[in-house]
C-alpha cells in the first residue's frame, strides 16, 4: 500500500536534453497526484550532468511547462550538478569499502571479448569482469565499476508491477564513475535520493532495468557510510505508445508538451488527459482535479502500455473549452488573437526537424483587432473549436481588409455555381435596406433562396464565401450582424466584380 505514516517525498528528475516529453509530463503528474493526496512533497531535480546535451532553454521549458500545468514543485528546482561534493564523498566511501574497483578496459576491448565468448558458445553480452581482481589504482582515465555479487537475486517491490526479480549473475559490473571522475546518473541518483530523503521513486517503465543497480548501490552506501536509510518504494509507469503500438518517439511522434500548449490545449484539460494514460478516476474520464487527486492510487495504475490518443485529447480539450464561462474563454484565447508584448504567446516552439511553429500568428495586423468585435462572436466561436489555436481562422474575416482568400472555397461555392451571380446580386440589394440583425438577415436571405428555388443552406454558400472567405465557419447571420452592413456589402460587391468583371 502507498499510504504512509509520514508524508511522502517524491521527486521528478528530468534531464534537460530536449523539449519536454509528454511521457515526462505524465510521470511528473503521477508524482504530483500521489503526494497531493497524502500531503507530501513534490520535488523537482534537474539532472543536468550531461554537459554535452544540456541546454538552459530545455531547463526553462521544463519549469515553464510544470508551472503551466499547475504543478509547480514544492521544493526545487535543484540541479544535480550542484551536488558534486556530495557525489565525490559517496564515491570515496564506496571505493574505500571495496564496492568499487578501477577498470581500464575500452569499449572496443569489451566488444571484442564479447565476440570471442559468443564464438566459443557463451552468448552473454556485456562486461566480463576482466579488471575486477587486478587491483588497478584509480586515475589514468579509468572508470570505476560496481562489484556486483555473483549470486543472489535483486528484488524490486514495485507498486505498479508487483514483485520483479533480477538474478545478480545476469547483472554486469556496471560503471558508476566515468574516467574523468564524474559520476554516472545511476550513482548520482541514488546519492541524491538519499540526500533529499526521497521515499518514492515514480517513473517510466523504461527505467526499471536500472533499478537493481540503484538498489545494490543503496545497500552499498548504507554499509560504506555506516548509516542505514530505508530504500525508497518504486513505481514504474506503463509506456506511452502511438496508434501503431510503438513507444512514443521524439523523432516520429508529436511529443513536446510545449507544442500542445502553443496549439491551444488548456492546462486543466491536458492534465486531465495525462491522468488517463495508465489510470482512470472511475466511470467518468473527465473529472475535476480535486476528484482525480482524491481517487489516485499507484496500485490502480495499469501495467499495459497506454495509447497516447491525440483525437481523445482534443475531444477532452473541446469539452473543457465549452465549459468555460464566455469571459474566461475570451481571456484564455487572447494570446492567439491579441498577443501582448512581454507576455507569453504562441510562436516560441519550433519543430526540431522542420523549424515550423505549432501555430501561426494572427493573420491580421495588430491594430485591426477589436476586442469588442471579437467578444460579440466569442460564444459561437467557443462552441466550434477543440483547441484555441483554431480560433484565428474562424474570426479572421472580422479583422482582415477584405474576405480571406481560399481558392477551393471560391471555386466550389462561387465560380462553380451558375446561380452565384444572381444570389450575390440579390444579397447586395437586399442587404442595403433590411434591418441589420441576425434574424432580419436570415429572413432576407431565406427570401433569396426561395426566389432561386434552393434551400437556405445551399443558397447562402456563395454569400458566406464572398464575405467570410470559406465554405465553413461561424454562423453566417451572427457574423454578418457583427461585421456590419457597409463592410458586408463592400465584400459582396468585390466578389461580384471578380466573378463578372466589367468590360
Amino acid at each position: 500500500m502507498t499510504d504512509t505514516s509520514t508524508p511522502p517525498r517524491a521527486r521528478f528528475a528530468p534531464s534537460p536534453t530536449g523539449y519536454f516529453h509528454v511521457g515526462s509530463a505524465r510521470a511528473a503528474l503521477f508524482n504530483w497526484l500521489f503526494v497531493r493526496r497524502l500531503g507530501g512533497t513534490f520535488i523537482l531535480r534537474i539532472e543536468d550532468t550531461d554537459e554535452a546535451r544540456n541546454r538552459p532553454e530545455w531547463t526553462d521549458g521544463i519549469i515553464s511547462a510544470l508551472d503551466w500545468l499547475g504543478m509547480a514543485p514544492d521544493e526545487g528546482p535543484f540541479f544535480q550538478s550542484a551536488a558534486e561534493e556530495t557525489h565525490a564523498a559517496a564515491i570515496e566511501a564506496l571505493w574505500d569499502s571495496g564496492a568499487l574497483y578501477a577498470c581500464g578496459c575500452t569499449r572496443e576491448e569489451i566488444d571484442e571479448r564479447t565476440k570471442q565468448r559468443a564464438a566459443a558458445g557463451d552468448p552473454t553480452p556485456g562486461y566480463d569482469g576482466n579488471c575486477r581482481d587486478l587491483g588497478l589504482p584509480r586515475g589514468d582515465g579509468r572508470a570505476l565499476r560496481f562489484r556486483t555479487p555473483d549470486e543472489g537475486v535483486v528484488q524490486v517491490h514495485d507498486l505498479v508491477r508487483g514483485e520483479v526479480e533480477f538474478p545478480q549473475r545476469a547483472l554486469e559490473d556496471f560503471i558508476c564513475v566515468k574516467g574523468n571522475g564524474k559520476p554516472l546518473f545511476v550513482l548520482a541518483n541514488a546519492v541524491d535520493d538519499r540526500t533529499m530523503a526521497i521515499t518514492h521513486v515514480i517513473r517510466g517503465e523504461d527505467q526499471l532495468p536500472t533499478t537493481p543497480r540503484q538498489i545494490m548501490l543503496w545497500g552499498a552506501l548504507n554499509a560504506a557510510e555506516t548509516r542505514h536509510l530505508d530504500l525508497p518504494m518504486y513505481a514504474h509507469l506503463p509506456l506511452l505508445v502511438n496508434e501503431r503500438g510503438k513507444k512514443l518517439s521524439k523523432r516520429r511522434d508529436p511529443v513536446a508538451v510545449e507544442m500542445y500548449r502553443e496549439q491551444g490545449y488548456l492546462p486543466a484539460a491536458f492534465r486531465n488527459y495525462l491522468a488517463l494514460l495508465g489510470w482512470s478516476p472511475g466511470d467518468e474520464e473527465i473529472a475535476p482535479i480535486e476528484t482525480i487527486i482524491e481517487r489516485f492510487r499507484l496500485e490502480d495504475v495499469q501495467r499495459s502500455p497506454a495509447f497516447f490518443d491525440i483525437k481523445k485529447l482534443s475531444h477532452i480539450n473541446g469539452v473543457y473549452i465549452r465549459a468555460l464561462p464566455v469571459g474566461e474563454f475570451v481571456e484564455a484565447v487572447r494570446p492567439w488573437v491579441d498577443p501582448v508584448p512581454a507576455e507569453w504567446a504562441p510562436g516560441g516552439w519550433r519543430d526540431p526537424d522542420t523549424g515550423a511553429p505549432a501555430t501561426d500568428p494572427p493573420p491580421w495586423p495588430p491594430e485591426r483587432f477589436d476586442a469588442a468585435t471579437f467578444a460579440a462572436l466569442a460564444e459561437v466561436t467557443q462552441e466550434r473549436v477543440s483547441v484555441l489555436g483554431e480560433v484565428p481562422e474562424l474570426v479572421d474575416f472580422l479583422f482582415l481588409n477584405g474576405a480571406p482568400v481560399d481558392e477551393d472555397s471560391w471555386q466550389k461555392a462561387i465560380a462553380g455555381d451558375d446561380m452565384a451571380l444572381r444570389i450575390l446580386s440579390d444579397a447586395l440589394a437586399a442587404y442595403e435596406a433590411c434591418p441589420w440583425d441576425k434574424d432580419s438577415l436570415h429572413e432576407a436571405t431565406l427570401a433569396i433562396a426561395e426566389s432561386v428555388g434552393r434551400k437556405l443552406g445551399k443558397a447562402q454558400a456563395p454569400i458566406r464565401v464572398a464575405v467570410m472567405g470559406r465554405t465553413r465557419g461561424l454562423p453566417l447571420f451572427d457574423s454578418l450582424a457583427v461585421l456590419g452592413r457597409e463592410e458586408t456589402r463592400r465584400r459582396l460587391a468585390a466578389a461580384l466584380s471578380r466573378l463578372a468583371p466589367s468590360g
